[in-house]
């Protein structure tokens, strides 16, 4: 009776190294643990110039490969279909200059927005009528009010998307991570698709 072998492949690998992705670079495997060393080092891919900073390794030419080689041997594949490997390329260090350029715009986009909000709800009279209610005098500017409520407003975005820096309050993602998340996972399918070989026209004919 043929031994069997499950692979199941990475979702997403960083690739920074050599050009030889391994087996084990790309995938899971569960196997007696001399065959499974013999496997984790069969190559797969070479990876040039030409495939900039994004590889996808589809799990029916991995398996297609491993039948090849180990043809008395059953593979059976679990998990993602594809692996997604990002090539990261060493990049320069960020102009401060233009850090702080873009940190400003950030900054005056975000405090003219917070205004213009305050405007369009009447969030100055608001405060004015809540002083009225609760001193029975008029002030144009209820500071006790204003400031507290100015305070609260930046605690409050802080606690909203749960990052300081890179520090989280808790383990609960914010709604900015779950937004993130869906966003790579649209990406990563986008990538399955255009970036695969079997999807390839050249391939196929």
């Amino acid at each position: 009776m043929a031994p069997i072998v499950y692979v199941r492949m990475k979702k997403n690998v960083e690739w920074k190294g050599s050009q030889n992705v391994k087996l084990k670079d790309v995938a899971f495997i569960s196997a007696t643990y001399r065959f499974k060393r013999e496997l984790e080092e069969t190559s797969l891919f070479t990876i040039s110039k030409k495939n900039q900073n994004v590889v996808v390794i589809d799990s029916f030419l991995v398996i297609d490969q491993l039948n090849e080689r180990y043809n008395d041997t059953e593979f059976q594949l679990i998990g993602p279909a594809q692996t997604i490997i990002h090539i990261k390329i060493d990049k320069k260090p960020p102009n401060i200059l233009l850090v702080s350029m873009v940190w400003l715009l950030l900054f005056i986009g975000t405090a003219m927005t917070i205004m213009n909000f305050h405007y369009d709800v009447s969030m100055q009279e608001v405060q004015q009528k809540l002083h009225f209610l609760l001193t029975g005098e008029k002030e144009n500017y209820p500071l006790w009010i204003q400031i507290p409520y100015s305070i609260g407003l930046g605690i409050g975005m802080l606690l909203f998307f749960n990052h300081w820096f890179n520090k989280r309050f808790n383990d609960e993602p914010s709604p900015l991570d779950v937004e993130v998340f869906n966003y790579q996972q649209h990406l990563d399918h986008y990538l399955s698709h255009h970036e695969n070989e079997l999807n390839n026209r050249d391939h196929l004919d």
